[in-house]
């Protein structure tokens, strides 16, 4: 619970700081091209897979959270965890080259049914 209650700390005092957004920073098809690769596997765009792997990583570990808390959504991620970055990557890119709808929305969602697709949790 205390750990509840520093977390709702941290998050009002970062909103009340935050300036407020008017777009998304990573649209579905700014993710796509920092996740792009080349024939060989090279990226196409210089540190683009580190910042591709970081976002998606990111993401993973906000749902970690949201799963700690019981506060998960219907969208239930289970990535075991011998699963590399480079392996979810992978899953990402794929999902995002074959579901354009997400290009111009917030990446964030695209990455999460792209992990849903690939990890979904058993019951």
């Amino acid at each position: 619970m205390r750990i509840l209650i520093i977390m709702m700390a941290v998050l009002a005092t970062f909103c009340a700081a935050a300036p407020r957004a008017h777009a998304a920073k990573f649209s579905g098809a700014y993710l796509l091209e920092l996740c792009s690769m080349d024939e060989k596997g090279n990226e196409l765009v210089k540190g683009g897979h580190t910042a591709c792997q970081a976002y998606i990583n990111g993401v993973l570990d906000y749902h970690s959270v949201l799963q700690s808390l019981k506060i998960a959504p219907k969208v239930d991620i289970c990535v075991p965890s011998d699963i590399s970055s480079n392996q979810l990557h992978a899953a990402v890119l794929k999902y995002l080259q074959t579901n354009k709808q997400h290009d111009g929305f917030i990446a964030a969602p695209a990455v999460t049914m792209a992990l849903y697709q690939a990890y979904p949790c058993r019951r």
